[in-house]
């Protein structure tokens, strides 16, 4: 549990309690509780967590997702208000957040689609364009999909668990693959071992889709 305390008052410390001091309280409310507003969340993370995992949570930040909540209405915050906020702050951990949120982009809807870009990047290969639609040569719409690469006709993909514990999700998306291949676009695939375990062979097969 993490919990932030603005003066005079001490950030407590306790079991598996974190303590945080903002000088400022800008804390909103959320289902009822007094929570840190994004560009102080961020900014706190930026004191606990590596770069890649704080990118990670700027993208959950600013996303803007194709299904609303109306009871959690998103962006939770503005991509150009976080990065104000980072470039205005002082803070332990701002050094880290501003080149982190150099990199968040609006577009990634999970922790692993973040990693896979992010992945994708640091191999020198250029940044695809995250969650866009696709449709054929006559204007027949495909699909949406995580990462495009338009001019090559490139998709990359991140198979999360909801592909293993979702039939209907899992039908959904071979649908869409299926009419991607149809219409002549390549696509990659990636799952978990792709990411974490064997990211070399991800690459070369996103090098190789691209003819890079």
């Amino acid at each position: 549990m993490h919990v932030t305390a603005t003066p005079p008052r001490n950030p407590p410390r306790g079991r598996r309690v974190l303590g945080h001091v903002s000088k400022t309280d800008t804390s909103v409310i959320r289902f009822g509780l007094p929570l840190s507003d994004p560009v102080a969340l961020f900014l706190e993370l930026a004191t606990i967590l590596g770069e890649d995992d704080l990118v990670a949570v700027g993208d959950a930040l600013v996303l803007d997702p194709e299904v609303l909540d109306p009871l959690d209405l998103r962006p939770w915050v503005d991509l150009g208000e976080l990065r104000e906020g980072c470039r205005v702050s002082r803070a332990r951990g701002s050094r880290l957040a501003r080149r982190a949120v150099a990199r968040v982009r609006c577009g990634s809807e999970s922790r692993e689609e973040t990693l896979l870009r992010l992945l994708i990047v640091a191999a020198g290969i250029p940044e695809p364009s995250l969650q866009q639609e696709v449709r054929d040569r006559r204007g027949r719409w495909i699909g949406r999909f995580d990462m495009v690469y338009r001019d090559a006709r490139v998709i990359v993909e991140y198979d999360g668990d909801q592909h293993r514990t979702s039939t209907r999700q899992y039908e959904k998306d071979i649908g869409r693959l299926e009419r991607a291949f149809a219409a002549g676009w390549t696509v990659v695939r990636v799952r978990a071992r792709g990411l974490y375990e064997r990211p070399d062979v991800t690459i070369r097969r996103v090098r190789s889709a691209l003819g890079i």
